[in-house]
């Protein structure tokens, strides 16, 4: 459909500010964001709205432009609940970057313009179909939540004996019809979410066809809005790969227990449009969770710079109502701390920790979106943390029965997740024991840090230590004597201390990057700036020195506290 065809339909309640010559163009999506940076959930050709709660001041306007200009969007939308009369410097960085931009009327709904997109898009459709949609819109304005993904699921099974569920992709139900019946046992939850992101590492296009325990599924992708046309999704089946490992281990995926294999375009197009309609759902979600994230970001960054333990008490029981609801008195903590690192090191792994470490730390067994929404988690770098908070009964037990156990963070959500990372990536997790005060939150962020290096240097995909699993190390090094300290790093180091002072060799600042970096040998050569044979030498000269075998993890963790107590 071309932007003339939405400026001519007056139920829309669009009016044109600017790029009156640029009305021809094709409209292939559509994507609701107040994000100031949506650029990685766009394909090109959409209808952006939004309703500039990204909008700061008048600076915040030209980079939020240019961005959405860069993608190829087909034009911008601007609601006037907010604000009233658009600003004019959006008017005017629209205008230089050849954006046709539209006024929305404040009392038209973004998913009436939505479902009216969607339904063009798709094209015509007979009967039932028609109908499904139309219903869709209804339920969709009736306001900002809509009845959520569920209601649209229902329509599925009432309309089209569709039965459907939204699965996280760690394997969680996060919305189901109430037609499809008893809920998916949690291994075909887990299963499916395991194939989908196999299938989504290679880079095939949805929906992908699976049978598990000799049921048919059909898998489609739940991006975001905008990104779930077909045409979308041809434009995203040529992307690169390191597209595609930024975004699917924190998208949805819709399962239809059908086989979409001999289905029409028409069916197929009316299910992309509902995963469209879902994303609404996950956008609502995502904004908001940003003020929790935030909060958390700044919670963090006062326990790692050192800040007095009365200023971050003082600054957690302001944010209390807000990460923490329903709480009340200020409970004890657990930091679990996570990483995803990624072959060659080019994708920033903090983001996609976050997202993880938002699922995973949600009880496996709750179902809906919500649960997600009490789960605390910033990200610095490439991994993220997470404040725990824990019931002040787990004081009597020191987190040690109903505390987060490592293991079990895991334990149904492994096999999705290696499938997703399968070939070049790995998520490393750490736990912290619970502390009982602001004070013991820098403790408790080093000791969980420790334990994911020591997770890091097992084998798997997926892997997690806890703090339990430090006790004979770490925690303890401050109570072995000095002559027992000294005689250790001195069998371990000072055979390289002397070598690096006869070859100026620097092999100890190479053990440090590589312990440092987990053993991974693509980031420490970059972060060495050496050629990877030249870092493999250094480290068989480091072997050979001291007898010791460094894909060893019991040789890691030697060398690791021989560095720590020099």
């Amino acid at each position: 459909m071309r932007l003339r065809a939405l400026l001519d339909t007056d139920a829309l309640g669009l009016r044109l500010l600017g790029g009156e010559e640029e009305l021809d163009r094709t409209v292939r999506g559509v994507m609701t964001t107040d994000l100031r940076d949506p650029s990685r959930y766009l394909a090109g050709g959409e209808l952006v709205l939004t309703g500039l709660a990204w909008r700061r001041d008048a600076s915040d306007t030209e980079p939020f432009v240019r961005l959405l200009a860069s993608a190829g969007v087909a034009a911008l939308a601007a609601g006037e609940a907010e604000l009233g009369d658009i600003p004019d410097d959006i008017v005017e960085a629209c205008a230089r970057h050849r954006l046709p931009l539209f006024a929305v009327n404040e009392r038209v709904a973004f998913a009436t313009i939505t479902e009216h997109v969607v339904r063009q898009v798709s094209g015509e459709r007979a009967g039932d179909l028609a109908a499904v949609v139309d219903r869709h819109r209804r339920l969709m304005t009736s306001g900002p939540t809509g009845g959520g993904p569920d209601v649209v699921l229902d329509l599925l099974g009432t309309d089209l004996d569709l039965r459907a569920w939204v699965l996280s992709p760690a394997g969680r139900a996060i919305a189901g019809s109430s037609a499809a019946g008893p809920a998916l046992p949690t291994a075909v939850c887990a299963r499916l979410a395991a194939e989908h992101l196999a299938a989504a590492r290679t880079g095939r296009r949805g929906p992908h066809r699976v049978q598990v325990d000799g049921t048919a599924y059909s898998l489609f992708p739940i991006r975001s809005s905008g990104r779930g046309s077909a045409s979308a999704a041809t434009a995203a089946s040529t992307a690169a790969l390191r597209d595609v490992r930024e975004t699917v281990l924190s998208d949805w995926l819709l399962a239809v227990e059908a086989d979409a294999g001999d289905w029409p375009e028409e069916r197929l197009d009316l299910l992309q449009g509902v995963t469209q309609l879902i994303a609404v759902e996950r956008d609502r979600r995502d904004a908001a969770r940003t003020v929790r994230r935030r909060l958390a970001q700044e919670v963090l960054e006062l326990v790692q710079t050192g800040a007095a333990p009365a200023e971050i008490a003082a600054r957690l029981r302001v944010a209390a109502p807000v990460l923490l609801p329903g709480l009340g008195a200020a409970p004890h903590w657990q930091v679990v701390v996570a990483r995803v690192e990624w072959d060659g090191g080019e994708i920033e792994g903090g983001p996609v920790a976050q997202s993880l470490l938002e699922e995973i730390l949600v009880d496996p067994l709750s179902s809906g979106p919500e649960p997600s929404d009490r789960i605390a988690v910033a990200h610095t770098g490439d991994e993220a943390i997470a404040l725990v908070p824990l019931p002040a009964v787990s004081a009597e037990h020191d987190g040690s029965e109903t505390g987060l156990l490592a293991d079990s963070l895991l334990e149904s959500v492994r096999d999705p997740l290696s499938a997703g990372l399968d070939g070049d990536g790995r998520l490393t997790l750490g736990v912290s024991a619970s502390v009982h005060s602001a004070e013991g939150l820098r403790g408790a962020l080093e000791e969980a840090r420790h334990a994911r290096r020591v997770a890091a240097a097992r084998p798997g995909r997926v892997c997690a230590a806890g703090h339990q699993e430090l006790a004979s190390h770490v925690l303890l090094l401050p109570f072995v004597p000095d002559d027992v300290r000294r005689a250790f790093t001195a069998r371990l180091l000072d055979p390289l201390r002397d070598y690096d002072r006869r070859h100026r060799a620097e092999l100890i600042p190479t053990l440090e990057a590589f312990l440092d970096c987990d053993g991974s040998w693509t980031r420490c050569a970059a972060r060495l700036h050496l050629h990877v044979n030249t870092l493999r030498y250094r480290v068989g000269r480091i072997e050979q020195l001291t007898g010791r075998d460094l894909s060893r993890l019991e040789d890691k963790l030697d060398f690791f506290l021989a560095l720590r107590m020099s």
